[in-house]
């Protein structure tokens, strides 16, 4: 992204699995800025994976971004390009997504989400962290927040339900992985499916499209996603199956809740997850659906950072 550096960091998860750190930082304002654009930073953030060096890192914790399922680290960069101006931000590839380890025998399982947060907070000296996930990725913060209090400063859970989800919801994904017609020809086909054929779609969703995009890499017989269908149902089964709220309780930092609209968190269940939270708040985005930050990044700003300013001082 211009006027944004980033730099890979190798970090070693749970069982010794080798996770991919992003540290975004504003480039020296003497130096020129950075080439390239659009919402296809696969490439910017693998050409960059050595620069930043850590300039503009700031002291006295920082910020760990979580994507959600299906996801990547990249996902976050508009959301970084702010961060980064007062804050050390580091996204995480989590394990079986982007470029961290897909190990085979996993395993897939929230243990081993949390404790790799885990590793990474305290490998990257993060902390005290502000933790701040999208769907999955927002389940990994609280439950770190809940096991290690003493690590988080400050949470942001972005359109996760505390609720399990149902074992019905596991088969529809199922069928809906499957559903894909990989692979797919060109980045073209890959926003034109997600933004417009997939069957599941009520309406157009250009954001979805680019969404996507983001996480296929291009083979010989054209471009698929860059994790495996199969571990990405075992990490969902832990949610699908469970209910998460007791942890939720035991979330002793300020907490802000976000949904949107149209997401898949609803507004009856948020309220009651910011009753449930000892400091929860509460905020939703119009015209945003489960993308919350990726759809609407201007909405998403408006409500996460005046929490930030509060609870987070740079």
């Amino acid at each position: 992204m211009p006027g944004l550096m980033v730099r890979r960091i190798e970090v070693k998860g749970s069982g010794g699995v080798r996770l991919a750190a992003w540290e975004f930082t504003e480039p020296p304002k003497a130096a020129p800025r950075a080439g390239g654009g659009g919402r296809d930073r696969d490439r910017a953030l693998d050409r960059d994976r050595d620069g930043g060096c850590g300039r503009g890192a700031r002291s006295g914790g920082g910020v760990l971004l979580l994507h959600g399922l299906l996801g990547r680290a990249a996902h976050w960069s508009q959301t970084a390009r702010w961060l980064s101006t007062r804050y050390r931000t580091v996204a995480l590839d989590q394990r079986g997504h982007g470029r961290s380890d897909k190990p085979v025998s996993g395993p897939y399982v929230r243990e081993a989400y949390v404790a790799d947060a885990e590793a990474a907070v305290e490998q990257l000296g993060l902390a005290p962290v502000t933790l701040i996930g999208h769907a999955m990725g927002a389940l990994t913060a609280w439950q770190l927040a809940a096991r290690r209090p003493d690590l988080v400063r400050a949470l942001v859970i972005s359109d996760m339900r505390a609720s399990a989800l149902g074992a019905a919801t596991q088969r529809e994904w199922s069928e809906w992985l499957r559903s894909w017609p990989v692979p797919f020809t060109t980045l073209a086909d890959v926003r034109k499916w997600f933004a417009e054929d997939d069957p599941t779609l009520e309406r157009p969703a250009p954001a979805r499209g680019d969404f996507y995009a983001e996480v296929m890499s291009e083979r010989a017989d054209g471009w698929r996603p860059l994790f495996f269908r199969r571990q990405m149902l075992q990490a969902r089964e832990a949610y699908a199956h469970d209910a998460h709220w007791e942890e939720l309780a035991l979330v002793e930092c300020p907490a802000l809740v976000v949904r949107g609209l149209d997401g898949a968190l609803g507004r009856a269940e948020a309220q009651e997850m910011v009753r449930v939270l000892p400091r929860g708040r509460y905020a939703e985005i119009p015209d945003a659906g489960h993308l919350v930050h990726y759809e609407q990044p201007d909405g998403w700003r408006r409500v996460a950072e005046p929490f930030l300013d509060g609870a987070v001082p740079a």
